[in-house]
């Protein structure tokens, strides 16, 4: 079964460890069932790729997906990591809110 996660698409996050650690980027799609992200500009891989009519062939150096465990998101405030906390509002709306600054993330 799939667990919910606290990064969503469209975030912003900064890689905790591993040998992009410090690197920031926006996360383009979430794997819920593999608990990975695939990060803008993050774990950038080499893959071969044979020539097809619509281009060319040669090596082509790709984004590949990062455990979320080894993310962290940027809070909108200081631009540092952050953990991520869930309340609710008076409306009645559950957001997502940034621990170190309490600044609510989602819009």
């Amino acid at each position: 079964m799939a667990t919910k996660l606290k990064i969503r698409k469209g975030d912003r996050v900064v890689v905790t460890t591993g040998r992009d650690k410090g690197k920031t980027g926006e996360v383009l799609r979430i794997l819920r069932k593999q608990n990975r992200a695939l990060v803008q500009g993050v774990n950038m891989v080499k893959r071969h790729q044979r020539p097809t009519q619509a281009s060319g062939g040669g090596i082509v150096e790709k984004e590949s997906t990062i455990h979320i465990s080894n993310l962290a998101h940027i809070d909108p405030k200081d631009q540092k990591p952050t953990r991520i906390g869930f309340k609710v509002l008076d409306d009645g709306r559950k957001v997502r809110f940034a621990k170190r600054s309490g600044e609510i993330i989602d819009k």
